[in-house]
């Protein structure tokens, strides 16, 4: 949503929401925010953010994370995630196995989170957890390597982190999305498409490629389709990923009764910048 400018509703930052400790004022914008995203026809929004900020310094994460502490991080992620399946869109948490306590940005560096197992599962996981209580259809993958889980991979890469802990430990058997993969934690280390061949063989179902290079969204696509022809890439691993993928299509593109984009430009007026919209913004500015 905070690629929607003009005419939208424009949402303080969501600590906002973890300050004021409102589960139901968190519910309210989720469901508003669903409202003006479906209304244009989104059918899956990369939120919330499940990191929990225990590090001040922490710039990449900062006021886009809820709170500094696990059940308030958990109870309004889930609060989002409940709003945005009532309205038919597809929530899809972030960025696991978390990326709350990390100094470097991983947009330009490879960060690291040196925490022992107890104090993860304690409060670094404990935020996915609840959101896949909750049933959150799909998660992302952090570019961030934890020593206690792997001690070299970043968790996109990391069979460790994405087999073992995500879908072997915590029970997801959602859809797994990457990070950008032409982030520097990642695309200065190797290229792209060796990247995206690597992540999904760690478990993951959908590969980002997001600056738009199409020369560079084909090689990845021809890097991956060339790894199942020489067998380094099980066709299984294929076969899971699509399934998941069509589950959920299946989910929030076919199902009966979920609510479709508006028409025309009178029935977008009434949902996209609506006015009960903007006094749920205002009163999460409150908090600010």
């Amino acid at each position: 949503m905070a690629r929607f400018k003009k005419g939208f509703t424009l949402w303080p930052a969501m600590a906002t929401l973890g300050r004021s400790g409102d589960v139901r004022l968190a519910k309210r914008f989720g469901a508003a925010m669903a409202a003006e995203l479906r209304a244009v026809g989104v059918t899956l929004d990369f939120a919330p953010v499940l990191d929990v900020f225990t590090n001040p310094r922490n710039t990449v994460i900062g006021d886009r994370a809820l709170a500094a502490d696990a059940d308030t991080v958990g109870a309004m992620g889930v609060a989002i995630i409940e709003a945005f399946e009532a309205a038919g869109l597809a929530s899809c948490g972030k960025h696991f196995p978390g990326h709350g306590d990390t100094l470097a940005d991983s947009h330009h560096d490879l960060p690291r989170v040196e925490h022992e197992l107890a104090r993860l599962r304690a409060v670094e996981f404990e935020p996915f957890r609840a959101a896949i209580r909750a049933r959150v259809p799909a998660l992302m993958t952090a570019h961030v390597v934890v020593p206690a889980l792997d001690e070299t991979q970043p968790g996109t890469l990391s069979k460790a982190v994405v087999q073992g802990l995500l879908r072997g430990e915590l029970g997801f058997d959602g859809l797994v999305f990457t990070d950008d993969m032409e982030m520097k934690a990642v695309a200065a280390r190797m290229p792209v498409p060796d990247a995206a061949v690597k992540a999904i063989a760690a478990g993951c179902d959908a590969v980002l490629v997001c600056s738009g290079n199409h020369d560079l969204q084909f090689e990845t696509l021809e890097a991956i389709v060339r790894a199942v022809e020489q067998e380094e890439l099980p066709y299984s691993r294929i076969e899971q990923a699509l399934s998941r993928q069509r589950r959920a299509k299946e989910r929030y593109l076919l199902a009966d009764g979920m609510p479709r984009a508006a028409c025309t430009d009178r029935a977008l007026a009434q949902v996209v910048g609506a006015e009960e919209h903007q006094a749920v913004a205002a009163e999460m500015a409150r908090f600010a």
